[in-house]
């Protein structure tokens, strides 16, 4: 809603800044919208009457459903597909309509696109939830400026203070899957991570720290090794791992994507999954149910995470405070044909 044609008025803008809330949320206290917090629409209506704004007659013409962007990475990663399921099944029951994007992204795994903060703003949307691995400093400030409501969902990198997020239980998921190990009777265990940077990788390994430590079990430094996350970067880490005076007898692997290749290092050098070396993933992708052995992995609950993500941004677009800025979900252990007792030769 705009200020009639013709008016001196203030814009929707202005009264938008003057009452602290985002544009779409002032065209909804406009429009007569009940999705709004009772202090946020008394806020609202007393800036429209101190500056004059001029309402346009309504028009008896259906409400179009409020709007918000999911925007992910890509469109073709069983992650998304997963956050996509939870997201829409969570909007739909709560009325919106979602419109899904793949990001143009960076290095760092931000959107790129230069137009894209000018379209998501032109669509509308009354909020947006990102399942990207970060934000640029200047997208979070473009989304404060403009006073959008966001979430992010998983972020690899902890987002700045106040920014809200729903991820999983990272270190208690690395904590479950070591102990399983080591209840199998495994000693020399060792982990393979993404980037070092990643806080999420971070919690696995932590998890994966916590779970020796307690057994009293010894961690050797060339045991805890760093990669990109993909086939051939844990391929390599993996070899480096066999190559070592006393290998090890596991592995805990810090994302589904790198076990092909920790999978293929063993093959490669004569070993085979589990009889040889027992190896655990993290994230229960499609694939670790395909893959031969069918794989013990960690579930993080991505559906729930995003439905959790879009009932957190539903609060903050009706002007409410969440209960926390940062919710965690908890992981499940799924014991698959991938993890067996170590060979008494090798102990």
């Amino acid at each position: 809603m705009a200020r009639s044609s013709g008016s001196t008025g203030p814009t929707l803008a202005v009264v938008a800044r003057e009452a602290g809330v985002s544009v779409p949320t002032a065209s909804k206290v406009v429009n007569g919208r009940e999705d709004v917090a009772p202090e946020t629409r008394r806020r609202v209506t007393e800036v429209l009457d101190r500056l004059g704004y001029i309402r346009r007659p309504r028009c008896e013409t259906p409400k179009p459903a409020p709007m918000v962007d999911l925007v992910v990475h890509s469109l073709d990663s069983a992650w998304s597909g997963a956050v996509l399921h939870g997201a829409t099944e969570a909007a739909h029951e709560a009325g919106l309509e979602v419109v899904v994007s793949a990001a143009a992204t960076r290095g760092r795994g931000g959107p790129s696109e230069h137009g894209w903060p000018d379209k998501l703003y032109a669509r509308g949307s009354s909020g947006v939830l990102f399942h990207l691995t970060e934000l640029a400093p200047v997208q979070y400030s473009w989304l404060d400026e403009h006073r959008i409501p966001f979430v992010m969902i998983d972020p690899a990198h902890d987002p700045p203070p106040g920014v809200p997020s729903v991820a999983a239980a990272n270190w208690q998921g690395g904590m479950a899957a070591t102990e399983h190990l080591i209840k199998l009777g495994h000693r020399r265990i060792a982990v393979i991570g993404g980037p070092g940077r990643a806080v999420r990788d971070g919690g696995r390994v932590a998890g994966y720290r916590s779970a020796m430590a307690a057994a009293g079990v010894p961690v050797p430094s060339a045991y805890v090794r760093y990669g990109d996350v993909s086939e051939a970067g844990a391929r390599r880490r993996m070899a480096e791992l066999l190559d070592l005076p006393e290998p090890p007898t596991a592995v805990f692997v810090c994302s589904d994507q790198m076990v092909p290749g920790v999978y293929r290092a063993a093959g490669e050098r004569g070993l085979r999954v589990p009889r040889d070396i027992s190896v655990v993933g993290f994230d229960d992708l499609p694939q670790a149910r395909w893959i031969t052995p069918a794989l013990t992995t960690v579930r993080q609950p991505l559906s729930e995470m995003a439905a959790a993500a879009l009932r957190k941004l539903l609060r903050l677009m009706t002007g409410e405070v969440p209960e926390a800025i940062r919710t965690e979900l908890s992981t499940r252990l799924m014991v698959r044909s991938s993890t067996a007792p170590p060979l008494r030769a090798l102990l």
